[in-house]
């Protein structure tokens, strides 16, 4: 099931930056669709003023998972180690997470949802990992403990 094809999707209305700045931090970040048609998230990660973060969320209609069992990803990333972030419900405080690293070269990412374990705030919660039955919200995170610069580009993601 195609989620988002960067190629046919221009409006960026479901797209939600969100960097360390709700906590006094200084990262800069965007998510624009690029000269090369792909969805792209990047920035400079800054580590003043207690900050050290940047995220995008991508907001669904509410989708039923149980007959999938991965999350596929073709982007093409910088060398960085970024955070698959998925909500069962986009108002919840928690998310289901894995780490991805990128080559800098184009690749396919494959994740299974079962392997997605719960976190707020950068601790790890006392929940079961994914629970697998609905997707409301898929975000990417970078909070190496570094200032870099960074840049992801998203083709599409897909759950199969």
């Amino acid at each position: 099931m195609l989620l988002f094809n960067s190629k046919n999707h221009t409006d960026l209305s479901q797209w939600q930056v969100i960097n360390d700045g709700v906590m006094g931090g200084n990262t800069q970040s965007k998510f624009v669709i690029n000269k090369s048609g792909l969805g792209e998230f990047s920035g400079q990660v800054s580590l003043e003023n207690n900050g050290g973060f940047s995220s995008v969320r991508y907001s669904l209609t509410r989708v039923d998972v149980d007959s999938f069992q991965k999350i596929k990803i073709k982007l093409k990333g910088d060398i960085n180690r970024f955070q698959l972030r998925l909500k069962t419900n986009k108002d919840d405080r928690h998310s289901y997470v894995s780490y991805f690293e990128t080559s800098g070269k184009k690749q396919i990412i494959e994740i299974d949802l079962n392997e997605f374990y719960p976190k707020y705030r950068g601790r790890s919660l006392q929940l079961s990992n994914y629970p697998g039955k609905h997707l409301e919200e898929i975000g990417f995170l970078i909070a190496n403990k570094k200032a870099e610069k960074f840049k992801l580009e998203i083709e599409s993601i897909s759950l199969i």
